[in-house]
């Protein structure tokens, strides 16, 4: 029954026919007057052939590059790819006016196509002469639209980077740390935390290392509640700290300590998801940087040594609670922990306003006419000694005058002294100031200043005229007594100097100088070679 069934289809299927000797009856599609057409108010002229999206966007910008445009109401804007061709007239005349207005410094709203558009143009080389015209144009874009277009952080912080490496600008990738806050590339933030671990870890920021601990610590209470502020301002100081003190202690920094040295080169492709031409800067750009936030070890290390300086901070600001885990070693806890004892104890010091100088101009050129006067005078009463036949006359009057003169001079110094302020002898720590001193120096013995090491060296060149007396105070036999000295001579208080010049040997030499009024017994070996 089944086969006769088929059969049966089969049969109707031969008696179908089609007739295709006629033309098909299709409806007429009418075809538009030209004055109809929107049309701008540019003529793109393209190169022969067939072009992808990317080369058409590239040789249409460059022929609109010098178009300015009058000012026009604005349109919105939103499209996926968004280019010339897919703006409609009212879209290009806003476009062409707001683009001479971020060219002017002006930065008016508008939607994030737009911005897009512009940003294709300037990363394919076009609104530039120099490629660091580009990049400012670029950062001045993001820097302006970043709070009211969120969306834009996402691309502009790989697009930007991407700029730099085509254009080998060596920027500032510090800079660009902070202002994605940190939401960089893993392996720009990589290369740039290698750098700085290698020469300047002073300048590390706490947006840069919260990439590697091992929590969220924005979702800490203390972090949202204040802690912020605090945390940024310490986090650099005490890294800088335990670096140094490894260094002096284990004779290896925290890079070596952690043998983060081995590279890895990658191929990154360059400006994904952008409108880019890769003919002309390349697909790809090659990168060569140390894994390091795939260093677990690492990462454990940094991440306890964040968390012994949150839970001192909470200690010392009063906030109660403590974070758990797996502590710093009590070595390293305990310089830690000493160093910001130290620092917010200068915080809650009173600040004394230094004295202010002023020189009377008036009084100072009166002094020089008399002194002037007093010289002349020496003069004449030479020359009417030798010519005079009234010798002895001669000697007993001239000396009246010039004492007269001399002690009107004398006076009229002692009263002009205290405003002044620079007037007279004045010998402290076997250092003479007379009158409008030089700042002073640390003098080292010749053969130990030759194998000085850099950071005491430094340490030297930093310190002013009051911080090398302090100094030869505590390495005199009355130290408290000296020191108090020197604080009054230049306006101040005892404690400031001191907490100064830790701040100093904190920034050159890494560890605090001044521990209970007295030189660190560690240093005091050092100072033992300066002048006196």
């Amino acid at each position: 029954m089944k086969w006769n069934q088929m059969k049966e289809d089969s049969r109707q299927l031969e008696f179908m026919e089609i007739d295709l000797s006629e033309e098909p009856i299709t409806a007429a599609v009418p075809v538009p007057d030209r004055s109809t057409i929107v049309r701008a108010d540019f003529d793109i002229r393209l190169p022969g052939g067939i072009l992808s999206s990317e080369k058409r966007f590239v040789e249409e910008a460059k022929q609109l590059m010098e178009v300015e445009g009058e000012q026009a109401p604005w349109v919105p804007f939103m499209s996926y790819w968004p280019t010339y061709g897919v703006m409609n007239e009212p879209q290009r005349k806003w476009y062409m006016y707001w683009r001479t207005e971020v060219r002017q410094g002006r930065f008016p709203d508008t939607d994030l196509s737009y911005l897009f558009v512009h940003i294709y143009e300037l990363i394919n080389g076009i609104g530039w002469q120099k490629p660091q015209e580009g990049y400012d144009q670029l950062k001045e874009l993001w820097i302006n639209y970043r709070e009211r277009l969120p969306q834009l952080d996402v691309y502009m912080q790989e697009w930007i980077i991407d700029y730099d490496l085509v254009h080998e600008l060596n920027m500032s990738l510090s800079e660009m740390v902070e202002l994605s806050s940190g939401y960089l590339p893993p392996e720009i933030l990589d290369k740039e935390l290698h750098r700085l671990l290698s020469s300047n870890i002073s300048d590390i920021s706490l947006k840069l290392l919260q990439r590697y601990y091992d929590y969220d610590i924005t979702l800490s209470k203390f972090y949202r509640e204040g802690g912020k502020e605090i945390l940024e301002k310490y986090i650099p100081r005490v890294m800088a700290l335990v670096d140094s003190y490894l260094m002096r202690t284990r004779k290896v920094g925290i890079l070596d300590q952690f043998e983060l040295n081995h590279e890895r080169t990658i191929e990154r492709t360059l400006f994904r998801k952008a409108v880019y031409d890769d003919s002309i800067y390349g697909k790809s750009v090659r990168i060569t940087y140390v894994p390091i936030g795939e260093h677990a070890d690492f990462v454990q290390f940094v991440t306890r040594v964040f968390r012994c300086t949150e839970n001192k901070c909470r200690e010392l600001l009063g906030f109660r609670g403590r974070l758990r885990g797996k502590t710093l070693e009590p070595e390293l806890a305990n310089v830690i922990e000493r160093y910001l004892d130290k620092a917010f104890a200068v915080e809650q010091m009173p600040v004394v306003e230094q004295p202010i100088v002023r020189i009377d101009a008036e009084k100072l050129a009166s002094l020089q006419q008399e002194s002037e006067y007093v010289r002349r005078a020496l003069m004449i009463e030479e020359n009417r000694t030798s010519e005079d036949e009234d010798a002895n006359n001669a000697s007993s009057q001239a000396p009246i005058t010039i004492q007269n003169s001399t002690d009107d001079t004398k006076r009229a110094e002692e009263s002009d002294q205290p405003e002044v302020g620079f007037e007279g002898a004045l010998k402290t720590y076997g250092v003479h100031e007379i009158g409008i001193s030089e700042p002073l120096s640390l003098q080292w013995e010749a053969n130990f200043f030759a194998d000085l090491d850099e950071e005491w060296l430094q340490f030297s060149e930093m310190l002013s005229s009051q911080h090398v007396q302090a100094i030869y105070a505590l390495l005199g036999v009355n130290p408290d007594t000296d020191l108090m000295r020197v604080a009054e001579q230049y306006g101040t208080m005892p404690a400031l100097l001191l907490d100064e010049m830790n701040d100093m040997a904190m920034e050159t030499i890494g560890d605090l100088l001044i521990d209970g009024d007295r030189i660190v017994s560690d240093y005091i070996n050092v100072f033992e070679h300066v002048k006196r």
